[in-house]
């Protein structure tokens, strides 16, 4: 550690040049209790021997500025420099914007004794010496949050201004090189995706853990509300109106109460939510994935495809829409970071290194040094639990579209097939029960509801008995070879009848066991309908089938209304994105511990009826 005397005095310097060349000076605290911590101001640095919640090597000042949209909005930014950083001297900046950076806490207040900085990305900055390293970090409250004004935009054309303009903040301090990087996992994720859209030079990279990559998909699937339709407005909201701390500076204390003033903030952003159709302006404006065409910003990003809060909806068009450098950890966990450990000490990607590879990949971008190490674009886990490293991803041998014929199904939200099962002598399901908690990006159940135990199986039975039950199923014939199904599957179907239809894909084994690996819901009108499922990596044995399940909505907790009409399906038809197993690159990485717990929750009995389509047609990939 750096002298503090030295370090207060080099900062303060800096800080003054910031304030007379940005007049972003915010008012100090006049008077405090001589044994409370002090506050910082642009002014008045403070370091962690005298606030420990600074983190140590670094000296924390607060600052102001205005969006980029002549809103009036203002945003409030922590910054975090190298201590003993001299006047003349100048480093890059890694930049977190969102809503979780509010100084009382993340989601809710945390209890904290005293105000201070976010600890949010301590993991970060203490897994890379980020101060050591050469690196300022700063955080910037997005509208509504923390200590900025105006109202809440979630992911609309406000948090884009908002985002743009803390951009060229950061690249324009005196302490700045003018090199920015983005970081952040899930919202903070979200808001490194829009920095690459909005294609800013000062902009060198990002690496976005676990985003959502279109925001209407975390609403709605293709017209149907999902559970958190009202409860991710309500969970926003109430992180908007979190109080801010006692000893905050009166200017962050006025700014954190601005929806006191203003409630008409709250009332839009639950209005927003409701809007259902995915054209309207409301969603257009936050469809991410489209938004990237011909972005180039070096982009490193994480997704869990089993994972059920920021599902990997939409991520191979983003990417596919991306024209710059690309690194990315895609497998099988859940909600998580990349240096998150289970309790029990696992790391839960499975893959080592993660903090030694974001500072390789910004060093790389911000400062222009070679890495060391040659790691591969993509470092990818399959279903089997194996890592492959490869130059992309998707990597596509063959794509084939398979017909998958017809049926017809009741849309009774899975009332038949729940009879049935109750009738075949089996416990009566119980109905699931409603989402309960919080649910926003960062807080969201791990798995959905599950399907009850043997209603697969029943319903597959009543399909056999010549039944029209809640869906039908259709199964291939068993693969002579092992091959993986990745990228995007669709399925494309012409249905006579109005309601709900519900996609999915089991990998059924020669024993009848069976897991679903992907799925996807819809409304439903008569005619053509074509629909993406979640992204995926999945890997399908020798002999083992292929079953595509069609019907109403019977799992999950999506908040359908089942129309209770008969729907007939014809011409069916599935496109898969098909790999070859045998030529992965392996690379280092263990299994991640979720993938269990996913297998668990989501293997039911399903034996494999009459194969009526081959996976690989005619044998080779």
């Amino acid at each position: 550690m750096r002298a503090r005397r030295a370090a207060v005095r080099s900062a303060s310097a800096l800080i003054a040049t910031l304030a007379l060349t940005a007049g972003l000076a915010g008012p100090a605290v006049a008077a405090r209790e001589a044994e409370a911590p002090p506050v910082a101001t642009a002014t008045d640095p403070v370091t962690h021997e005298e606030n420990d919640r600074v983190p140590e090597g670094s000296v924390w000042t607060q600052h102001y500025f205005p969006s980029s949209d002549r809103s009036g909005t203002q945003l409030h930014a922590d910054v975090l420099l190298p201590e003993g950083l001299s006047r003349k001297e100048k480093v890059p900046v890694i930049l977190s914007v969102g809503p979780y950076f509010a100084h009382a806490g993340q989601t809710g207040p945390e209890g904290w004794a005293h105000t201070g900085p976010s600890a949010r990305f301590n993991d970060f900055i203490e897994g890379t010496d980020l101060f050591d390293e050469g690196y300022a970090f700063v955080m910037v409250d997005l509208r509504g949050f923390g200590g900025s004004t105006g109202c809440l935009d979630w992911g609309g054309p406000g948090e884009q201004a908002d985002v743009r303009a803390a951009i060229d903040w950061a690249a324009k301090q005196p302490w700045s090189t003018g090199a920015v990087g983005m970081y952040g996992k899930s919202y903070d994720a979200v808001t490194g995706l829009i920095g690459n859209n909005l294609d800013q030079r000062a902009l060198k990279a990002v690496v976005a853990q676990e985003p959502l990559w279109d925001m209407y998909q975390y609403i709605y699937s293709n017209g149907v509300p999902r559970p958190n339709v009202t409860g991710t407005a309500g969970a926003y909201n109430s992180i908007a109106t979190m109080p801010p701390m006692a000893d905050d500076d009166p200017r962050y204390r006025a700014n954190a109460r601005y929806e006191e003033d203003h409630p008409e903030c709250l009332t839009e952003n639950s209005a927003g939510y409701r809007i259902s159709d995915q054209r309207d302006e409301h969603w257009t404006s936050r469809d991410l994935a489209r938004m990237a065409k011909g972005s180039d910003t070096p982009l490193f990003v994480t997704q869990g495809f089993i994972e059920n809060n920021t599902k990997p909806e939409e991520m191979q068009e983003y990417l596919d829409n991306h024209e710059g450098p690309e690194r990315g950890w895609l497998g099988q966990w859940d909600h998580v970071r990349g240096g998150d450990r289970t309790p029990d000490g696992r790391l839960a990607m499975g893959r080592e290194g993660w903090y030694e590879e974001t500072l390789s990949f910004y060093d790389r971008y911000l400062k222009g040094i070679r890495p060391d190490v040659r790691y591969p674009a993509y470092a990818v886990e399959d279903s089997t639990g194996a890592w492959r490293a490869q130059r992309t991803w998707p990597v596509t041998e063959r794509s084939v579209t398979l017909p998958l014929g017809g049926g017809s199904y009741v849309d009774d939200g899975g009332a038949s097939a729940r009879a049935a099962l109750t009738a075949s002598g089996r416990p009566a399901p119980r109905p699931p029960a409603p989402p309960a908690g919080r649910w926003d990006m960062e807080n969201a159940p791990a798995t959905e509801h599950v399907a009850p135990r043997g209603l697969a199986e029943e319903s597959a039975k009543r399909q056999r008995d010549g039944e029209v039950g809640s869906s039908f199923f259709v199964w291939s014939k068993p693969l002579e070879k092992p091959v993986r199904v990745t990228g995007t599957p669709q399925v494309s179907l012409t249905a006579k009848g109005e309601g709900n239809v519900m996609l999915k894909l089991y990998d059924v084994a020669p024993d009848g066991t069976a897991v679903m690996f992907d799925e996807q819901v819809s409304l439903l009108h008569s005619g053509r309908l074509t629909v993406d499922l979640k992204a995926t990596d999945w890997t399908l044995a020798a002999g083992h089938v292929l079953a595509v399940e069609i019907g109403s909505i019977q799992t999950g907790s999506w908040r359908d209304t089942p129309s209770g009409e008969t729907v007939e399906v014809r011409g069916a038809r599935l496109r898969l994105a098909l790999d070859d197993p045998a030529d992965d690159i392996a690379t280092p990485g263990d299994r991640s511990p979720f993938l269990d717990t996913y297998l668990r929750q989501y293997t039911v009995e399903l034996p494999a009826g009459p194969g009526t389509f081959t996976v690989v047609p005619g044998g080779r990939l």
